[in-house]
């Protein structure tokens, strides 16, 4: 897979993007790893950031929404895997099942998992079998660096795994310095789906029944 600026893709500044959405978006599924985040009004708002791993998608709830402000950490919590189907849903859950409410695909896209190798200073893995191997480890080890392709979300981020409250086990979604960082981000201004351009409100309306 080349990519399409001079770079070899392999050693990347914190402010180099080398791969367009446009050609992301002309390759295979079997090619690349996707992502999505779905915003749901359950019991409490909150988005579920969803990551491509091993087949399946690891999932947090993120109550504040992922931002682009990098000054800023947000906690998510595991809430397990998800079929890899699951990423396209978006309507309304009936009030007779298990998080019942309105979903939104409030942003999808690619990622590929990075690797620091000196401070500032990050490897993109662009090699599929590769990919899939560092994201499943990284998983494994509580800490996540990875750059995202999706049309709300870009550039590069971390999910690092944390003690939180009496012990129970916390992660925080943390936005690195790049390129793409906005300072006062707030996910709660963008309430429109990446795929139907809807909001919550037009969401409900149109799927609940």
């Amino acid at each position: 897979m080349e990519p399409l600026t001079d770079s070899s893709g392999l050693y990347l500044q914190p402010n180099t993007v080398i791969f367009s959405i446009a050609f992301l978006n002309t390759l295979s599924e079997s090619q690349k790893l996707v992502f999505v985040v779905q915003k749901h009004k359950a019991t409490s708002l909150h988005y579920d950031f969803r990551l491509e791993i091993g087949g399946v998608m690891p999932s947090w709830s993120v109550p504040k929404g992922p931002t682009l402000d990098n000054k800023v950490k947000r906690l998510a919590m595991v809430t397990g895997d998800h079929e890899m189907d699951y990423r396209h849903f978006e309507g309304v859950i009936p009030e007779s099942k298990y998080g019942s409410g309105t979903v939104m695909v409030w942003d999808e896209g690619t990622y590929w998992p990075e690797t620091e190798i000196s401070k500032g200073v990050r490897r993109e893995i662009t090699d599929i079998s590769e990919a899939h191997e560092v994201a499943a480890r990284s998983l494994e080890e509580g800490n996540l660096k990875f750059r995202l392709y999706g049309s709300k979300l870009r550039g590069s981020f971390a999910l690092v795994r944390t003690k939180g409250i009496g012990g129970k086990e916390a992660w925080l979604l943390i936005k690195h310095k790049d390129e793409f960082c906005e300072e006062g981000y707030d996910a709660r201004n963008y309430d429109y789906s990446a795929v139907s351009g809807l909001t919550m409100d037009e969401i409900t309306d149109k799927y609940h029944k």
